[in-house]
């Protein structure tokens, strides 16, 4: 397994970045390279709430994991190259005394065989790369409804 940990700190409260997260189905609108999202289940949050993502011609289901309000959201991810096992991001947030250290962690499981090791490195950098631009728009959005 591999994982990549991007981070922002944001003068917003915990609750402010909670309630965008939240929005599970609204990825689309604050995440630059997400290109729609629409929720596969009745349930719009919490454990086993599901969305469809698209971004250019990849569809990824993503399904959550934790749900810990103004603290923590994790999901899985579906949908990946048939040489990922599994997937996952963890949104945490960590109050600071100016509002939020919001941190994205991408894990990848592609097995334990060399070969698959070294293609779960390139997955998950290309992973971090999403979290950098997902949290970039994470920032432009929160400073825009300010």
């Amino acid at each position: 397994m591999t994982s990549a940990t991007r981070t922002r700190d944001l003068h917003v409260p915990p609750a402010t970045v909670w309630a965008v997260l939240a929005d599970f189905d609204a990825l689309a609108i604050w995440a630059p390279d997400i290109d729609h999202s629409v929720l596969t289940t009745e349930q719009r949050d919490g454990v086993g709430t599901a969305r469809r993502v698209q971004t250019g011609q990849v569809t990824l289901i993503e399904r959550i994991t934790a749900w810990e309000p103004d603290h923590r959201l994790a999901y899985d991810i579906e949908g990946l190259l048939p040489i990922v096992r599994a997937a996952s991001n963890t949104w945490t947030l960590t109050p600071t005394a100016d509002g939020t250290l919001v941190s994205l962690t991408t894990r990848v499981d592609t097995g334990g065989r060399p070969d698959k090791a070294l293609i779960g490195a390139a997955v998950t950098r290309k992973m971090a790369e999403a979290s950098d631009m997902m949290l970039d728009g994470l920032v432009a959005h929160l400073e825009d409804l300010s």
